[in-house]
């Protein structure tokens, strides 16, 4: 048995495009002709790039700025549309880009693709960069000639990332720089102005209440071992990184971000959006219903989206439709998801209604961004008058104690 990259159409026209495991293209054929399609290419996809890939370690662990990878698809598509080639075009952007390692990346599948080796195959090399939705739209674009409407979907999809990404960054600054203040302050009196106020109870002889013991605890360590504990909040920074790294952190971070009030909404608005948006694309562009399911699958951020996906996927095979998929996660889907995706079903225009609602939880998400400052500024105030009133509480508890002992 091998696998078969096809294109094909049905008879009133839409296009279809997947994999198959078959023996031969004859059966690819006829399966099609079974489902109402007609076959109109086939690619053998050989045994070694089927999922295996040599990927190094240093191009798993590679990154790309989201800005590099906006900059090259945009470019690429012009350059593309402009009747360039595709092994043209990547040598042109590798020349261009200003990142090292990308530069280096976009050498890298130059050569191979003068070697022989398909474009999205080269960019599947560096799954880090360029994610399964990126990979799987230019599959689709090179096997039904249509890269620059592929290139497109893609341009509009990094877009809108990276301007989301751009306005909660913006919107973090004052916050971080508050924060960062914060623990400035905080060491400052720690290490130098608190240990002199508490000589003044060291020299009374005075019983110390547990918070106060804390603080003074907490002070001791930061002036006597400041370096062991700057160590241990680096050490227990990359642990936690790595931790949310695991199956266990992202079910655990996921679970966190659909349930934290100030974030349950925003979780739920982008992962709709993302998943209109994606899956409507890709149906547009011909891709099985199927396929497209494993691709957003992989694309969503969410472990808890990630499942629900892939399970529809297993039930639409069973014979379910999309709306019923979505209606059964009411905690992931609003509802009226699945009510435009049933009229979208009922209509023949799922691709159509699926867009119109990515476009409206886009459109909510850029009102929750404007408003993410004054959401986090008074949780920002809570935390700062917390900090105060504990270290306020610590200090006070031992003069009250003088001064009842003088009493």
């Amino acid at each position: 048995m091998s696998k078969f990259l096809f294109t094909a159409k049905s008879e009133n026209g839409l296009p279809r495009t997947g994999e198959m495991i078959a023996d031969n293209e004859r059966m690819v054929a006829n399966r099609l002709r079974g489902e109402g399609f007609v076959l109109t290419s086939v690619h053998l996809i050989p045994e070694k790039e089927q999922g295996k890939l040599r990927i190094s370690f240093l191009d798993r662990m590679s990154t790309i700025p989201l800005k590099e990878m906006l900059f090259f698809t945009r470019n690429l598509t012009v350059m593309i549309s402009s009747g360039l080639s595709i092994g043209k075009s990547i040598s042109n952007l590798s020349e261009q880009t200003q990142n090292k390692r990308f530069k280096g990346i976009l050498n890298q599948c130059y050569e191979d693709i003068q070697k022989g080796v398909t474009f999205s195959d080269a960019l599947a090399k560096y799954p880090n960069v360029f994610n399964d939705l990126f990979v799987n739209m230019i599959r689709v674009g090179e096997i039904g000639g249509t890269m620059e409407n592929s290139l497109k979907i893609l341009q509009i999809q990094i877009e809108k990332e990276h301007t989301l990404k751009s306005k909660v960054r913006g919107a973090m600054i004052y916050p971080s720089v508050i924060v960062f203040a914060m623990i400035m302050v905080g060491i400052v009196m720690l290490t130098y102005i608190l240990p002199q106020i508490m000589g003044v109870f060291k020299d009374m002889e005075v019983e110390l209440p547990p918070m106060t013991q804390f603080v003074i605890g907490l002070s001791d360590a930061l002036k006597n071992h400041g370096g062991v504990v700057l160590i241990a909040v680096i050490v227990g920074g990359i642990a936690l990184k790595q931790f949310l790294k695991t199956d266990i952190g992202k079910r655990t971070f996921s679970w966190v971000t659909l349930h934290l009030p100030a974030i349950k909404n925003f979780t739920v608005k982008i992962n709709t959006a993302r998943f209109c948006r994606i899956y409507s694309s890709l149906l547009s562009s011909g891709v099985s219903v199927v396929d497209s399911l494993d691709v957003v699958a992989d694309t969503l951020s969410n472990e808890y989206y990630k499942d629900a996906v892939h399970k529809g996927r297993n039930n639409i095979q069973k014979g379910t439709t999309l709306s019923y998929m979505v209606s059964s996660y009411p905690k992931l889907f609003p509802i009226v998801v699945s009510q435009m995706t049933k009229v979208g079903e009922e209509t023949g225009k799922t691709e159509e209604m699926l867009l119109k609602m990515a476009e409206f939880y886009e459109e909510e998400i850029n009102e929750l961004t404007k408003n993410l400052s004054s959401i986090i500024e008074p949780v920002l105030m809570v935390l700062i008058g917390g900090a105060v009133g504990f270290f306020a509480v610590a200090m006070m508890q031992p003069m009250y104690s003088v001064l009842e002992n003088i009493g």
